[in-house]
């Protein structure tokens, strides 16, 4: 399932340079584009685009497909474009149509850049954690050296 597929055979070369290493790349946003799609799902409700029945559904497969993130299950086979449209498959398959609706008022481009910035706000605080622990560390061996001066 490739957003420009129109069913005529891409030449390998292309399909690697348009492609290329997009899906290994988007195992690391995944999670962050399910709890986007979490979210986007709530505001699709909230608007009256979708039902209480399909938030349900759609949340539903969301947290299985998060669950299989964290568990090193889910993968974005060649088949598909990017998680983007891993995801969208999978939420049609367990729910028909309502699965569809994921990419409701988003585009590609929103969709990707709110992944990224998740992913960058958590790697951040990781960072930031780690700065803190060399930091500590270093007070740590100046206040050992200080003693022993």
């Amino acid at each position: 399932m490739k957003l420009w597929d129109k069913g005529i055979k891409i030449d390998e070369k292309i399909e690697q340079f348009t492609v290329g290493n997009d899906r290994e790349i988007d195992m690391h946003i995944a999670k962050y584009d399910v709890n986007a799609s979490i979210a986007h799902a709530k505001m699709l409700f909230s608007i009256g685009i979708i039902s209480p029945i399909e938030l349900q559904q759609l949340e539903k497969g969301l947290s299985i497909l998060e669950k299989q993130i964290h568990e090193g299950s889910f993968v974005i086979e060649t088949q598909f474009e990017d998680v983007h449209s891993k995801i969208e498959f999978e939420l049609t398959k367990m729910f028909g149509e309502v699965g569809k609706k994921i990419h409701t008022a988003r585009s590609r481009n929103d969709q990707v850049l709110v992944a990224l910035q998740l992913y960058y706000k958590d790697q951040l605080l990781t960072i930031k954690g780690l700065v803190s622990t060399f930091f500590d560390t270093l007070l740590t061996l100046a206040e050992i050296q200080d003693r022993k001066s």
